[in-house]
C-alpha cells in the first residue's frame, strides 16, 4: 500500500469530509496544510491541480473528495 499524503486548505468542507474518511477507515495518511505550507502550493499545482483537496498515494493522484478513489488507495 503506497503513502497516502492530503494536500488540504482551512475551512475546506471536502478536505475535513475526506480526513474523515480516511480516519474512519483507519487509513494512515500525512496531512499538509497549504495554508500552513505555501511552499507546497507550487508541487500541487505541478501535479495539474488549483483545488483541495489533492490525494496523493504513488503514483495516482486525484482531486475532491471521491470516496471510491479513495476506497481504492486504502
Amino acid at each position: 500500500m503506497a503513502k497516502i499524503t492530503i494536500f488540504s486548505k482551512n475551512h475546506c468542507i471536502q478536505c475535513k469530509m475526506t480526513k474523515k474518511f480516511l480516519t474512519e477507515n483507519q487509513a494512515d495518511f500525512e496531512e499538509i496544510n497549504l495554508d500552513e505550507n505555501p511552499d507546497k502550493i507550487s508541487y500541487v499545482k505541478n501535479l495539474g491541480f488549483t483545488a483541495a483537496p489533492v490525494i496523493e498515494a504513488g503514483d495516482i493522484a486525484f482531486s475532491g473528495f471521491q470516496p471510491s478513489r479513495l476506497k481504492e488507495i486504502i
